[in-house]
């Protein structure tokens, strides 16, 4: 068992006046940042601190900084998945963050459900959906933009079966994927989250082959940036990136595998685009209240504050 001092060490509170709000991950602590902004007329700091993977230092974390900050994000987890209007809760994770007994926890899942159907609305006009093939590498945890690429025409497989559970089975249309998820998720939600999704140095190695002939098939690769590039061949020449974390060495990476545009769904802040927990954190810690706001609320902030998909041209054609 680590001592407290030791696991803060070099960690520094928030100055006088700021919100501050911790994502605690259990991704790499390689992709770990800390930016202050001031948004609305109020600064705030926003930090990830990575666990690598590690379980009990996640704990210790949560309990530590109890109180100390204003909204904690969970990230390399998720708590609950909202698929076809329904609430699904990890058992493993609840247990994870009921360290955290003062200061709310947000793991983005009200922010995907609102913020990224949204963004595929406002990304109508550039990318005319009508007209793309999408491969939306795992689904069942974004269903807001799984259902608003159905409802904007595009030609989509989802990938949850292939990527998340081993199975060459892509599901093609949104009724196929809302009976998966009903029938799936009940039992999913009762594993550990680690055997369908990459935590700590997973999240920096690569399973080639798998899927990659439905890489080759999309215009559009879309979801979670650590299955994209988990199950990415080396050859993504001409494609569209459509995801949320975003590190200064992920765009690297997606540049060297010849990759055209990278879109996230919300603007860089500082050297990096935040992921949806720590964003919902912030929309929390911002309203003053201790509890996840409503769909209608997390939008209003998101127009308040300006946030829209952020478009960069990689170059590779």
């Amino acid at each position: 068992m680590r001592f407290m001092s030791d696991l803060l060490s070099g960690w520094q509170p928030a100055p006088a006046g700021f919100k501050h709000v911790v994502s605690v991950s259990l991704g790499n602590s390689k992709r770990d940042a800390r930016e202050e902004i001031t948004l609305l007329g109020q600064p705030f700091v926003l930090e990830r601190l990575g666990t690598d993977g590690d379980v009990g230092k996640a704990a210790e974390l949560f309990r530590a900084l109890d109180g100390r900050v204003n909204a904690f994000g969970l990230g390399g987890a998720d708590l609950y998945v909202i698929a076809d209007g329904r609430r699904y809760t990890f058992a493993n994770v609840r247990k994870l963050v009921s360290n955290a007994r003062i200061t709310p926890v947000l793991d983005g899942s009200g922010l995907k459900n609102t913020l990224e159907r949204n963004a595929i609305s406002q990304l109508d006009p550039l990318l005319e959906w009508r007209t793309r093939r999408v491969l939306m590498v795992s689904a069942v945890d974004r269903f807001g933009m799984a259902e608003a690429l159905a409802e904007h025409g595009a030609d989509v497989v989802y990938g949850d079966l292939i990527f998340g559970l081993n199975l060459d089975r892509p599901i093609r249309n949104i009724t196929t994927l809302r009976r998966v998820a009903r029938l799936a998720l009940p039992a999913i939600t009762k594993l550990p989250q680690d055997w369908f999704y990459p935590t700590g140095d997973k999240q920096e190695t690569s399973v080639e082959g798998k899927g990659t002939r439905y890489y080759a098939w999309a215009d559009v690769i879309a979801g979670d940036t650590h299955y994209a590039k988990r199950y990415a061949p080396r050859d993504l020449r001409g494609k569209t990136i459509l995801t949320q974390t975003i590190t200064p060495a992920d765009r690297e990476w997606m540049r060297e595998r010849g990759a055209a545009r990278l879109i996230t769904t919300t603007p860089r802040i500082g050297s990096r685009n935040f992921a949806t927990n720590v964003l919902e954190a912030f929309f929390v810690a911002l309203s003053g209240r201790q509890e996840a706001l409503s769909e209608g609320e997390y939008l209003d902030y998101v127009r308040q504050v300006g946030f829209r998909p952020e478009i960069t041209e990689l170059g590779g054609g």
